[in-house]
């Protein structure tokens, strides 16, 4: 099934208090693995970029797919500065983008899906 949605939102706290900001992932460029609850394959990203609202994916999954399914990343910070509560994430290398049942930020989600044909 081929998905697009939001891996993550800019200027929105996730669970842990983190904010991605805008240009966060300028530095994300190639393959980037899709996986399942951050494990094993899941599909491919087929694309990856960022727009005004985050960080938007167009992908294949090797599962069925639903709107409204939850997207994550995986991330190592490169540049950060601490909040009252969580940090502001300035610079990310972006190591993988995950189908999950619980994302951390509660807006990245799965947003449109089709059948493969």
């Amino acid at each position: 099934m081929r998905f697009a949605g939001y891996a993550a939102v800019f200027d929105r706290p996730d669970r842990g208090g983190d904010v991605i900001r805008a240009g966060a992932f300028a530095s994300a460029r190639g393959a980037v693995p899709l996986l399942w609850e951050h494990g094993g394959p899941a599909g491919s990203v087929e694309r990856i970029e960022e727009d005004a609202r985050g960080l938007r994916v167009i992908g294949a999954a090797e599962r069925e797919l639903r709107p409204g399914m939850g997207l994550s990343i995986g991330y190592r910070v490169r540049a950060a500065r601490d909040l009252p509560r969580g940090r502001e994430l300035l610079d990310l290398e972006l190591l993988e983008v995950s189908l999950v049942r619980f994302p951390m930020q509660p807006l990245a989600r799965v947003l449109a899906v089709e059948a493969r044909r």
